[in-house]
C-alpha cells in the first residue's frame, strides 16, 4: 500500500515538472514570434493591430483592428455630398437629309418589286452623277398587299427611298429638284452633324467641369469646412432640337422646283454630377 502511494506521489511530482517546462516552452516560442506557438491563439497590441495563428505555422495573418487608434477609413468622419452642375449651348443645325420615295401598284408583288427597284437605281445613278457635296443612300424598300373587302389580295403596293445629306442646303435642295421626275420629296429634316456636336460638347465639357468645381467649393465654404475632395464623378450630355422649317411626306408627295431650306437650331448639354468629400485642411 506504501509503495503504490509513493508512486502516486512521483507520477505527480513528474507531471508538474513536465508542464511547468511545457508552459516555459510555449512562452518562448510565443515571445519569439514563431507559428509554434499555441494551437489557435491571438494577440492585441496596444496599436489595435492584433495576430493570429494556427498550429504549426500553415498561417499567419497582420491584422488591423477597426477599433484600434487607427481603426476605420481616413474618409470616414467627412461627410459626404452630391451634387451636379450643366453646361449648354444653342447651336444651329449645319445638316440637311431630305428623303426622296416613289410608290408603285400593281396586280403581282414581283411586278411591283421589279418596277421600284429600277425607279430606285435610276434615281441613284442620276444622283451620283450630279452629288458634288451631297451625300446619296439608299433609304427603306417596301411591298405590301392589298386587300378587298372580302379580305382577298386585290392588287401590290410598294414603296422605295433614296436619302440625300449634306452641309450644302441649296446643293441638296437642287439635286432633290433634279430627280424630281423620278422620285418626289418625302421629307425634309435639319441636324448638327457630328463634327460640329463633337467640337461643341468638348467645350462644353470644360464649362461643366469648371462649375462642377465652383458648386463643389461653394458648397463646403458654406458648410463650414475649407474644401473637398472628389468621391465619384458622372459624365451626361443631351440634345434637343428647335426646328425652323421642316417638310413631311402628303398624300400626294411633293414634286416642286427647288426648295428654299433653311435649319432651326439644336440645345447641346453636357452635365457632370457625382459625389464629394467635404473636408478641412488640417484632415488631409
Amino acid at each position: 500500500m506504501q509503495r503504490i502511494v509513493g508512486g502516486a506521489s512521483w507520477c505527480l511530482v513528474a507531471f508538474v515538472v513536465i508542464a511547468s517546462l511545457g508552459g516555459v516552452l510555449a512562452h518562448s516560442a510565443w515571445a519569439s514570434g514563431t507559428p509554434e506557438a499555441a494551437q489557435s491563439r491571438s494577440l492585441r497590441d496596444p496599436g489595435g493591430h492584433h495576430y493570429h495563428g494556427r498550429h504549426g505555422g500553415e498561417h499567419y495573418h497582420r491584422g488591423h483592428n477597426p477599433g484600434g487608434p487607427h481603426g476605420g477609413s481616413h474618409h470616414a468622419k467627412w461627410p459626404q455630398a452630391t451634387l451636379q452642375a450643366q453646361a449648354q449651348a444653342e447651336v444651329p443645325q449645319d445638316m440637311v437629309r431630305i428623303v426622296l420615295a416613289t410608290q408603285l401598284s400593281d396586280s403581282s408583288q414581283q411586278a411591283v418589286a421589279k418596277a421600284l427597284t429600277a425607279a430606285i437605281n435610276t434615281a441613284m445613278e442620276r444622283a451620283r452623277g450630279q452629288s458634288d457635296g451631297v451625300t446619296v443612300s439608299s433609304g427603306n424598300f417596301r411591298v405590301w398587299p392589298m386587300n378587298d373587302k372580302d379580305g382577298n389580295i386585290s392588287n401590290w403596293r410598294g414603296s422605295g427611298e433614296i436619302v440625300l445629306e449634306s452641309d450644302d442646303f441649296d446643293a441638296a435642295s437642287g439635286l432633290a429638284s433634279q430627280l424630281s421626275d423620278v422620285m418626289a420629296i418625302a421629307s425634309v429634316g435639319f441636324f448638327v452633324s457630328p463634327q460640329t456636336r463633337a467640337r461643341e460638347e468638348e467645350q462644353l465639357l470644360a464649362q461643366a467641369a469648371a462649375a462642377f468645381r465652383d458648386r463643389a467649393q461653394a458648397l463646403a465654404e458654406a458648410m463650414g469646412y475649407s474644401g473637398y475632395s472628389l468621391r465619384s464623378v458622372d459624365l451626361g450630355g443631351s440634345g434637343m432640337r428647335f426646328e425652323a422649317a421642316r417638310m413631311m411626306a402628303q398624300p400626294a408627295m411633293m414634286a416642286a422646283d427647288s426648295v428654299a431650306l433653311e435649319g432651326g437650331t439644336e440645345v447641346i448639354s453636357v452635365s457632370v454630377s457625382g459625389s464629394v468629400f467635404l473636408r478641412n485642411a488640417k484632415t488631409e
